[in-house]
Order: structure tokens, then C-alpha cells, then sequence
């Protein structure tokens, strides 16, 4: 329990396009942990205007009542390197690198029926790394599952959620088997379960645990395209090391048959600096001695999802129109939602074995938003980019009949028009020159439309948006 204090702020730092349902979790585990009343109504996301009707890159989340929150607030930020989903600030002021958050999220949509390692391994590194910062932050792996999988976990992903329930890793969203999911008690019993998974086929260097009365060896192949970046190994090494650290093993932690260079080794990659924090031995190589301090995050002025997330956002909370489709830049990719509701895979590939075979028409090229405006019947499909690189955006514009004979007529038969446009972020323009590009959002946070050519869900969205804040 964190003991109640004044009237505060919630922020919401993030570099996702933010979730009613999983601002919903968060609110009642905010609620359950400061033992604070609330009540908590219909979400909305609002983009709050500043007095010359500008944008204030800031979103205000009306729909929790609670006696000791003021107002909760939402800003867009950039992770340097492995930021989690979300980190939640308790405090009156904006946050600022020096301010101690009282979580971290990291959401997953996927389970095991998609990916074995994308739900848990590969995103365990965010919490050793997050600790790296804040060592005192609490801990969030929230399961946000469409898509539900087999009964029955897979042992990848049972290992996993022990992993992180042993390093104080709280688990929302999923229902937990006691008798399966529960934290490992001793070194051995980490090593034994590991040890007891499937082989990988024999092209792949296995993830092996291997102790001595001095050290403790783990294989597992760490490069990739040249480069330390092999993800999924990458997260489950970090995993498994800091789950043996916090069972209290103090001696040698050996990564063995990495497939590393000393070359590989730089002070900014997030796996060196994990190694440095852990203690760990990377077999053969010496790691840096003086590690320059990089900040977590900063807030994001930059990324073309700045737009395609405001206009998202805006035309969802004021309008009746609603997200089909989403893929942000940087953000996790969402599933193509029908019109009855059900979530479907989007695949990159029409036939993956004739792309293999070198039919590259095969791509299905996918767009970066796609909305349904259900009163007009019409389907909006969103390429988002820099301002910058306006005439690229136009030029992907050509690349969608695959997407769209595969996923919106098929699922959408009854709408009558597919709009296919270009979203804007960034520069000081004022007005808009090209017919293909329906909206731009502006560094000083100026909302134009395309007079000529915006969707008209995307002016009844800005106009009630304009009309809520003069109210």
C-alpha cells in the first residue's frame, strides 16, 4: 500500500496510441494500491486545446471520479532504448527525467497462439532495464488479449511468467494457475525447468543453463544481421540472469556461444548495459568500463505518429466513427477488427510460399490507420508521415489494393467508398498544397484540413473538438 498524499495529477507517459480498456486497469490498480474511492465511468481521450485553439500535445482522460486525482493527463513520449508501454507519474507537475514514476506497464495484445516469445520473452528485458532507472518502480506485465490462444500455456510461456513473478513482476489480465504460474524458489528450480523445455531444430544454439559451484552458464546466440540485436534471445537471457540475481545467486553469470564480436560490444546497446547492471560475462569478450549515462525518454516532437495518433484519437472520442485498423509508427501492430466485431491477423504476405518464391506482388502493403465512418459508409485508409516526406506518402497511397481486397471489402461489403489519404505531422504550414493529403498537424499544434478533399468525419471531428473546448 502507498500511503495517501494531497490531491495530485495521474500522467501517462507513453509511446503507444492509448487504450480505454487498459486505462481502465490502470485506474483500478492505481485506486486498489493508494486504497482511493473512485468511481470509474466512460473513458474518453481528449486532445486539450490551448487558448488559440492550438493543440497542446497534451490529452486529458475524463472518466475517473476520485477524490485524491485531480486530472489525468496523457503525453506521447520516446524511449531511448526498451521503454515500457506505459509509465504512470503521481504528481501535480509535468514529469521530467529526474521524477520518480510509481509504474511501469508493458501490455501485450499476443499470447501463445501467436507468439511464443513476443508475449513474455522478448519483452522481459523492459523490466530489468526500467529498474536500471527506477529502481523502486512497481512492476506491470498487463495481458490486453483479442485474440485468445491455446487452454493450455505452452512451457515458454509458463517459464516466463514464473520468471517475472519471481523478480516482483505483477501480472493483470490473465488468469493464473496457482499450481503452474508461480514464482521459482531456488536457482535449481530455474535451471531444471529450462533445462527440461523442448530443443530447438539443430540450426539453433539452444537456451541452456549449465551450473558450477562457482558460475553459472547460459547459451544462446545473440547476433543476429551482423549486430547484438537478437531480440527474443536478447529479453530471455536478461530474464533468466536477473531472475537468478534475485534468488540470490552472487557469483559468475557466464553468456556462452553468443556469436559476439568485441566489436559488438558499444556502452549505448541495451543488452551492455543490462550485462553491466546484472554482473554478467559475456564468454570471450570484455564489456566497457565507463558507461555514459543515456536518458530513458524524452517527449516525443518528432514522429509522424504524432499525428495519425491525434487524429485517431480525436475522431474516436468525437465522432461516431471508430478504428478498424491500426500501426502507428512505433507502436505495436493492432488486429484488422470486422464489421462484427471479431479481431483478424493482418499477414504481410497474400501467399507467403510464392513470396518465397519471389512474387514479390505478394506484399500486402499495410497502411498506417484505417477508420470506418459508420454514419457515411465509408472506410478511411491512413498513410501517416512527416511533413517532410509528404511525397513518399502520396506514392505508398498506390501500394493498398492488397490490404484492401483482402481485409476491408471482404469484411466491409456493405460500405460504399474506400477513401485512401495522407496524414501529416510536423514543419510550420499553414495550409495544405496536395490533394492526396486530407490532414496536417503542425509543430505549434495548428489542425488544418484540406478544404477540398478532408473525409467529412475528419471535419465533424475537428469542428466538435474546437466546439468542446469554447464551450
Amino acid at each position: 500500500m502507498i500511503a495517501n498524499t494531497e490531491t495530485r495529477n495521474l500522467w501517462i507517459l507513453t509511446e503507444e496510441r492509448p487504450k480505454k480498456e487498459v486505462l481502465g486497469v490502470i485506474f483500478e490498480k492505481f485506486a486498489k494500491d493508494f486504497e482511493i474511492t473512485c468511481f470509474i465511468n466512460s473513458i474518453r481521450i481528449l486532445p486539450i486545446l490551448d487558448t488559440d485553439g492550438n493543440f497542446s500535445f497534451t490529452y486529458e482522460v475524463k472518466g475517473l471520479d476520485a477524490q485524491k486525482v485531480n486530472k489525468v493527463f496523457i503525453k506521447i513520449v520516446s524511449g531511448y532504448s526498451s521503454f515500457v508501454d506505459f509509465m504512470i507519474f503521481y504528481q501535480v507537475n509535468l514529469p521530467n527525467q529526474e521524477d520518480t514514476p510509481v509504474y511501469a506497464v508493458e501490455e501485450t495484445k499476443t499470447d501463445d497462439k501467436e507468439s511464443r516469445n513476443t508475449g513474455v520473452g522478448q519483452r522481459a528485458l523492459k523490466f530489468p532495464y526500467v529498474e536500471y532507472y527506477y529502481p523502486s518502480i512497481k512492476k506491470i506485465m498487463l495481458y490486453n488479449v483479442q485474440v485468445q490462444g491455446n487452454n493450455k500455456p505452452s512451457d515458454t510461456n509458463v517459464f516466463g511468467n514464473r520468471c517475472l513473478l519471481t523478480q516482483g513482476v505483477e501480472i493483470l489480465g490473465k488468469d493464473l494457475d496457482d499450481e503452474i504460474m508461480r514464482p521459482f524458489l531456488s536457482v535449481d528450480e530455474v535451471i531444471v525447468a529450462k533445462n527440461a523445455m523442448r530443443m530447438p531444430p539443430r540450426v539453433n544454439i539452444p537456451i541452456r543453463l549449465t551450473k558450477s559451484e562457482d558460475e553459472i552458464t547460459i547459451s544462446g546466440r545473440l547476433i543476429k544481421s551482423g549486430k547484438l540485436s537478437h531480440d527474443p534471445n536478447i529479453g530471455t537471457l536478461t530474464m533468466i540472469s536477473a531472475t537468478l540475481r534475485k534468488l540470490g545467486w552472487e557469483k559468475s553469470i557466464r553468456i556462452v556461444q553468443h556469436g559476439l564480436k568485441q566489436s559488438h560490444i558499444t556502452k549505448k546497446n541495451k543488452f551492455v548495459r543490462i550485462a553491466k547492471k546484472l554482473g554478467l560475462v559475456i564468454d570471450g569478450l570484455v564489456l566497457p568500463r565507463g558507461m555514459t549515462e543515456v536518458d530513458y525518454w524524452g517527449y516525443d516532437t518528432t514522429g509522424e505518429k504524432l499525428g495519425t495518433i491525434f487524429i485517431h484519437l480525436v475522431v474516436e472520442n468525437f465522432t461516431e466513427g471508430v478504428s478498424i485498423y491500426e500501426n502507428h509508427a512505433g507502436c505495436e501492430r493492432g488486429y484488422f477488427l470486422t464489421s462484427k466485431g471479431e479481431a483478424v491477423t493482418v499477414e504481410k504476405y497474400k501467399n507467403r510460399d510464392l513470396y518465397k518464391n519471389g512474387d514479390k506482388k505478394q506484399i500486402i502493403h499495410i497502411p498506417d490507420l484505417v477508420l470506418a465512418d459508420i454514419k457515411r459508409l465509408k472506410i478511411i485508409n491512413i498513410e501517416g508521415k512527416k511533413d517532410t516526406k509528404m511525397l513518399q506518402g502520396i506514392e505508398q497511397l498506390n501500394d493498398f489494393d492488397a490490404f484492401e481486397e483482402t481485409y476491408i471489402r471482404k469484411h466491409y461489403p456493405e460500405y460504399k467508398e474506400i477513401i485512401r489519404t495522407v496524414v501529416l505531422y510536423g514543419g510550420t504550414g499553414k495550409a495544405i498544397v496536395e490533394i492526396d493529403v486530407s490532414f496536417l498537424l503542425n509543430i505549434k499544434g495548428e489542425m488544418i484540413l484540406n478544404i477540398k478533399k478532408s473525409p467529412e468525419i475528419f471535419q465533424e471531428a475537428i469542428k466538435n473538438l474546437i466546439d468542446y473546448w469554447k464551450a
